[in-house]
């Protein structure tokens, strides 16, 4: 047999015990006679299948497990000997006699001269199954149907063929199946099976029917079978039972069929809590409708929020949306149809078509995000009508209500605006704009036309609008690239005669960095130009410290060149924020400049860098061109980088521009620092990022699928033989890999090293922090703090949110919160605190039912700071570490996981967001999902193979037959749900990402 897989092998070895038990060979054990049954009875039993040799047979069941040998003698273990006791059989020298009210009744008698003329045990299980899954999915009214007489029945409801069982906290459960034959002839009731094997489920009758032990039904007869359900672990275990009559003994009568499903549901009270608040109904978006004229009233702007010394230089176009924009999308939606356009999106991003298709991939992506924020409006399913109400303090306000602000959905910002008109009113409609953001609710400023006609209770309609500023600086950074000529910078070449550079001896002011060889090289090559005019790439993997590196190459810079100006930048406040702090450090404040856009919220400003920013009391001041020329370092985020292009300093000003975590920005982003500010010969480009971790969050599919995802960080590393591996090292004159982690324990970092970085990184986290866990007493194997719990859960939706959740998850993960909490500073463990624990989940609504569960965990806890526990999305924990970190994969049907590749969704075919979640743990990963599911992902296989080889493994462990399971668990989500078309991204529907909200 060519090709046949381990497992698959293996399964044959088990057939061939299951045979032998029915053939009452089950204690033969020498392996010569083993092998003459094998070949001369077993193997023939299917003309037309070839088996492996016993030789290959042997091998499998060893390497599994399944089988211990000593010399020519084998033994079948005693889990696989248990395993396979088959509640169904009887020995083959039992012939087939209809019992009928418990005496045997005179029929024909049989007599079987091969040994697959009587079906019982697994293989008649496994015929019988996959004869019935490929009918059922076509034909399942059919079979789900009494028929010929005979009903089966239940002491619980049965619903179109279906038995749901609920089994709250004692997980056991008896259930009476009852068949009876309603009609006018007998019926022998011939055999009843589980379609697949089934560890919790016991299926016991009083007269053990088998194919060898028919039943009589007369008219009006009825029989009993109980089923048995026993579980000890909280989950979905759905079954099918297929129950087999004939009208005769004949052989050749046909047989007819009747199937009933089975779902029984493990759960805790916790769980019942956690239970759909509606059946899941998807919600349509209105399509793009033009919008009808109207007038719109404009409203009081926020005043002193920034004083502007700063003129106005490089104009900001308006870049309105091309009118052929909505024609393309419909162009793009069908394959078949092509334009200028199409091929335009479809060609490789090059300096000839660089402007052009970066600017319809900006409006592509603009036109989603107007789509998209309308979820927001209101009424929506949540709000009929909004209400406002005046201000307390300054009574020219009105105060709304949003209860998603504080997360940024949507996101609103200070100086942003949105549109209030009167519920029931039309053709007049009031801009707002926002004056302040509270925690919930925003104080807008609106005309006095709306104000002296206000009245309390007046109920309002709202409409969000998509901030342009952002996209606006991204058109114009992509037309200045062309302009700028900065062709060498964004498309290098390598060098036709590599120049031979002297390194410079450095002292480091972090003198840690001068015993890792990486950084400190690093940091040479940067401060020696060695890559211009091409950008200088540091490649810094999970916990390799790529910030430090930047922060020190700018402090030597600083140091050591007296003409040097230095421009750095993040994609995020925040990350702006720790590199300024950082340069702080051993840098003079007085040099430095951390200049903030006028919509950041004072309160987020960090106390220590605001004597060096633009803040002044609660106002911004953008000091005149000459003052901001002064400082030899300005810190920003990549948009507010945009002010300076617009306040006209000079091109080449800045002698160098650093990017940290530019694999998180999208390309037109990474531009707005470069293009107009940096000489193209002469200025240095740093980029310091992942390309392996997350990259930018779009809503558009064709931004996606036409290259918008990939940042300029991982385009470089991607499309330029000077940024690849010659003859297995990189090029350290134009990038360097850092290998040293000094975040986590090495049972962590393990398979990601292995997939993602080549073997290549180091352990260097500290040995105390990173072992504080490898005594837990919950750890299935002492000294390897890594865990995957199996769990056999449903992922579900509810009401109008198409986001899933896994129930069975949430109590798994709350039962690992609570002993992480009981058993903090015992046994040698060192103590833990909510803030040290974080849990991702991929989807929003999982990440909502985490929250209420740990709100109720925490009743439990005296614990003041149980919000400080973090639960959140792959996203919101990138560039973040914890010492204990939990996993919730969330799916459980192979038939959605198509929907989160396509997207770049969940965790299963998606190894950049599997990367992120596996490595930001320092002591503790504990991972939990479907191991039926996840084993269809590659990545995913070898994470959970790891951790069985490692002894982490615990929870659901699949059953030997689960080999098809996964096409059954489609079969089970095979529902007629109503597919809404909607014009939402599939992004928001189901991940719900923050909005934007750094400029």
């Amino acid at each position: 047999m060519v090709n046949m897989k381990l497992s698959e092998r293996s399964q044959i070895g088990l057939e061939f015990f299951e045979y032998l038990k029915e053939s009452n060979k089950a204690s033969i054990t020498d392996r010569l006679e083993l092998r003459d049954i094998y070949n001369n009875e077993f193997r023939i039993r299917n003309a037309g299948n070839k088996d492996p040799n016993f030789g290959s047979i042997l091998y499998a069941l060893k390497v599994t497990g399944k089988i211990t040998r000593r010399r020519d003698t084998i033994r079948f273990n005693a889990k696989i000997r248990a395993l396979y006791v088959d509640q169904w059989h009887t020995p083959r020298s039992h012939q087939p006699q209809a019992v009928q009210n418990g005496v045997a009744s005179p029929g024909p008698v049989q007599t079987f001269t091969s040994p697959d003329e009587a079906d019982t045990g697994v293989r008649a299980r496994r015929k019988l199954a996959s004869l019935l899954m490929d009918k059922l999915r076509t034909q399942r009214a059919q079979f789900i149907s009494d028929k010929h007489g005979v009903s089966i029945t239940s002491d619980h409801q049965i619903e179109n063929g279906k038995l749901c069982l609920c089994v709250e906290n004692t997980f056991e459960y008896t259930i009476i199946l009852n068949v009876k034959n309603t009609g006018t002839e007998p019926v022998y009731f011939t055999y009843y099976t589980p379609l697949h094997w089934l560890k919790h489920l016991t299926l016991t009758d009083e007269h053990k029917v088998t194919k060898t032990n028919p039943l009589t039904l007369k008219p009006g007869d009825s029989y009993e079978i109980k089923v048995f359900f026993c579980c000890s672990m909280v989950g979905f275990y759905p079954s099918t039972l297929a129950f087999e009559f004939k009208p005769d003994l004949q052989p050749s009568s046909p047989a007819f069929h009747i199937v009933r499903f089975i779902e029984a549901q493990c759960i805790t009270s916790l769980g019942l809590e956690l239970a759909p608040i509606a059946p899941y109904k998807p919600q349509s978006l209105p399509a793009w409708t033009p919008e009808v004229h109207c007038t719109i009233v404009d409203g009081q702007q926020p005043e002193g929020l920034s004083v502007m010394r700063l003129q106005n230089v490089a104009q900001l176009q308006r870049y309105p949306v091309p009118p052929y924009m909505n024609q393309l999308i419909q162009t793009l939606k069908q394959s078949t149809y092509f334009c200028d356009k199409r091929t335009l999106l479809e060609s490789p991003l090059s300096w000839e078509n660089y402007t052009e298709k970066l600017q319809l991939l900006l409006y592509l992506e603009e036109l989603q995000m107007e789509v998209d924020i309308k979820k927001y409006n209101i009424p929506n399913d949540e709000r009929k009508e909004a209400v406002m109400y005046i201000d307390t303090v300054n009574k020219k306000l009105l105060v709304l209500e949003v209860p998603g602000v504080s997360e940024n959905r949507p996101s609103v910002l200070r100086g942003d605006q949105l549109l209030a008109y009167p519920k029931g009113e039309t053709g007049v409609k009031y801009r707002g704009y926002v004056h302040s953001v509270q925690l919930d609710s925003v104080k807008l400023g609106f005309s006095s036309k709306l104000l002296d006609r206000f009245v309390d209770n007046m109920k309002f309609c709202i409409e969000f609008t998509v901030n342009r500023l952002t996209l606006r600086l991204q058109h114009r950074a992509a037309e200045l690239a062309t302009k700028c000529g900065l062709g060498e910078v964004l498309f290098p070449a390598a060098p036709t005669c590599p120049s031979q550079l002297t390194l410079p001896k450095l002292r480091l002011f972090d003198w840690q960095l001068e015993k890792n060889l990486e950084q400190y090289q690093a940091v040479q090559h940067i401060v020696a130009g060695s890559s211009k005019p091409a950008p200088y790439l540091v490649f810094g993997p999970p916990g390799t410290g790529k910030t430090v590196t930047v922060v020190e190459a700018i402090k030597q810079i600083e140091k050591t060149q007296t003409s040097c100006h230095i421009l750095a930048c993040a994609p995020s406040n925040s990350a702006a924020d720790l590199l300024c702090k950082k340069i702080l450090e051993h840098v003079d404040d007085h040099k430095v400049y951390r200049m903030y856009a006028s919509s950041r919220d004072p309160k987020c400003i960090p106390e220590e860098l605001k004597a060096c920013s633009n803040l002044v009391g609660e106002c911004y001041v953008f000091p005149q061109k000459e003052e901001l020329m002064e400082y030899r370092i300005m810190v920003t985020t990549l948009m507010t980088a945009g002010r300076l292009v617009t306040g006209g300093i000079p091109e080449g000003h800045y002698t160098h521009v650093f990017v940290d975590e530019a694999g998180h920005a999208v390309e037109t982003e990474c531009l707005i620092p470069l293009a107009g500010l940096l000489h193209p010969e002469t200025g240095q480009v740093v980029l310091a990022g992942d390309p392996k971790q997350l990259g930018p969050i779009l809503r558009s599919p064709f931004a996606l699928k036409y290259g918008m995802g990939i940042s300029l960080l991982e385009r470089m590393m991607n499309n330029f033989p000077l940024y690849q591996k010659e003859e297995g090292v990189y090029n350290n004159h134009f990038v360097t890999k850092l290998l040293r982690n000094y975040r986590s324990h090495p049972a962590i970092l393990n398979i990601p090293n292995e997939m993602f970085y080549d073997g290549e990184l180091l352990c260097y986290a500290d040995e105390m922090l990173r072992n504080s866990y490898c005594g837990w007493e919950y750890l299935p194997q002492r000294d390897f703090p890594l865990i995957f719990h199996g769990v056999t859960g449903v992922d579900e939706r509810e009401a109008n949110s198409p986001s899933f959740f896994n129930i069975a998850e949430v109590e798994v993960l709350m039962d690992y919160v609570k002993k992480l909490l009981q058993t903090q500073g015992k046994k040698g463990l060192a103590t833990i605190s909510p803030k040290d624990i974080g849990i991702i989940a991929p989807y929003r609504k999982q990440v909502q039912k985490i929250r209420k569960a740990l709100e109720k965990v925490g009743k439990d806890f005296k614990f003041k700071d149980m919000n400080a526990l973090k639960v959140g999305s792959v996203e919101e924990f990138q560039g973040q570490e914890r010492r204990v970190i939990l996993v919730s994969t969330v799916r459980s049907s192979p038939n959605y996981t198509e929907i989160d590749k396509k997207f770049h969704l969940g965790f299963v075919k998606n190894d950049k967001r599997f990367n992120v979640a596996v490595t930001r743990a320092k002591a503790l990963l504990i991972v939990v999902g479907n191991p039926r599911v996840l084993n269809e992902d590659t990545t995913w296989k070898r994470f959970i193979s790891y951790c069985s080889k490692g002894g982490g493994y615990t929870g659901f462990v699949r059953a030997e037959e689960d080999e098809d399971v996964v096409m059954r668990l489609s079969a089970l989500y095979i529902t007629i749900e109503a597919q809404v078309e909607t014009e939402e991204s599939v992004v928001q529907q189901i991940l719900d990402p923050e909005w934007r909200h750094d400029l």
